[in-house]
């Protein structure tokens, strides 16, 4: 009898409360960005609680930018890798497509210090904060090649008589949580992104200063040659 080569079937995960309710989050964010209709909407939440394994949640995400580190994490878990979902294998190349983005975290924080001075900074992709101490300067920060579905990057910036400029591409939501005393911080309206290429915190403290958020020309703006 011939040895049977075929690989074994996959094991299947049961999912938890946990992991349906984080998809049931996902849903309702993504309602709020209005990617769904109310029927739409109905049938996932049908599906999300009735779902019995970890494989039943990934197709009720697969296409919400609102769900892709959800997303990322349940494939691995089950063992599709990152290569689940239709378009996942897609690279950004214009201003207004989606990539995956690289894991959260994965690259080391940035830091900088400017006084009286700044520079050109072009943050990592997979980097999750970055923090600046400026007095009398500030950098130019772009931010583009970092943000992505469901990426939050946290940039934290410490300034008196100072401030910088970020640039951000399209899709971006901006929160700030900063602390200001005679200062405050400009997000320029066509910076003001629904979410669905990810989440920039702005935090820290400043003193007569303040920082402006930019929308980029372009994905890459260094490429592009020109900032809005």
């Amino acid at each position: 009898m011939a040895d049977d080569d075929s690989p074994p079937p996959q094991r299947r995960i049961r999912a938890s409360d946990k992991d349906r309710d984080e998809v049931l989050s996902v849903i309702t964010e993504a309602v709020t960005n209005g990617r769904l209709d109310p029927e739409e909407t109905a049938q996932r939440q049908d599906d999300a609680i009735s779902a019995k394994f970890l494989d039943d949640l990934i197709p009720l995400i697969d296409d919400l930018p609102e769900g892709h580190q959800l997303h990322q994490r349940l494939a691995r878990q089950t063992g599709h890798g990152q290569d689940t979902g239709p378009g996942s294998a897609l690279q950004r190349r214009g201003a207004t497509e989606l990539s995956p983005s690289v894991e959260p975290g994965s690259a080391p924080p940035t830091n900088s210090v400017a006084i009286m001075s700044g520079r050109e900074i072009d943050v990592a992709p997979g980097t999750a904060q970055v923090t600046t101490y400026a007095l009398m300067g500030g950098d130019n920060i772009d931010l583009c090649a970092v943000m992505g579905p469901g990426v939050t990057v946290e940039l934290v910036s410490y300034a008196m008589w100072a401030g910088n400029d970020i640039y951000v591409p399209p899709g971006v939501r901006v929160r700030d949580e900063t602390i200001n005393i005679m200062a405050g911080n400009e997000v320029r309206q066509s910076a003001r992104g629904d979410g669905s290429n990810g989440t920039v915190v702005l935090k820290g403290f400043s003193l007569m200063a303040g920082h402006d958020v930019h929308l980029a020309k372009g994905y890459r703006a260094k490429d592009q040659g020109q900032l809005e």
